[in-house]
């Protein structure tokens, strides 16, 4: 008889990423978030901006740091989500967040956010979590006022040239820090 412990069928697994997740990592970015693959999902920014969300060495820099974790989130041995927490003196910040386009819309980013909410409140004792959203991403934003975060109206700019962060299709870009009390 098999005593270790396996998932049930469609149970979701959180983990810590490690180095060798990069790529999958990676890909799952992008896929819920730029090109024509990310239209499958609500969360896409592909008619905002275009070129690349994220990098290897932007996903290494977040696993490698120590003041941060990059969730992972499987079903079923698949790679279906992830988030990154980072630790911020009283607060902690959530970022990288990202459901496979095919797995959004039935309620699985609410888990995610709880669970990492959750973890930042257990791990770090912190009072907030802080987030930054590209303003005009309207449906986004009431997505996360709908989870308790509050606009602060606090802006900074988006970084227009470097394409690191995406080549924008429009000149109003900018991100506004959204916070929840924990």
């Amino acid at each position: 008889m098999d005593t270790t412990s396996r998932p049930a069928p469609g149970e979701l697994v959180f983990r810590d990423a490690v180095e060798s997740d990069a790529e999958a990592l990676v890909a799952l970015i992008e896929s819920a978030y730029r090109g024509d693959s990310s239209r499958a999902g609500w969360t896409t920014e592909a008619d905002i901006l275009e070129g690349r969300r994220t990098d290897s060495e932007g996903v290494l820099a977040v696993v490698t740091d120590p003041d941060s974790r990059l969730l992972t989130v499987e079903r079923d041995g698949e790679l279906v989500a992830c988030c990154q927490l980072e630790h911020r003196g009283d607060a902690a910040y959530f970022g990288m967040f990202a459901v496979r386009p095919g797995a959004q819309g039935g309620g699985l980013g609410k888990v995610i956010i709880a669970e990492a909410e959750r973890l930042a409140r257990e791990m770090w004792k912190v009072r907030e979590m802080h987030m930054t959203v590209i303003s005009v991403r309207d449906d986004l934003v009431a997505w996360y006022e709908r989870r308790g975060y509050r606009r602060t109206g606090r802006m900074t700019p988006f970084p227009y040239g470097d394409e690191r962060f995406g080549i924008p299709q429009r000149d109003d870009l900018q991100f506004e820090l959204l916070l929840k009390e924990l």
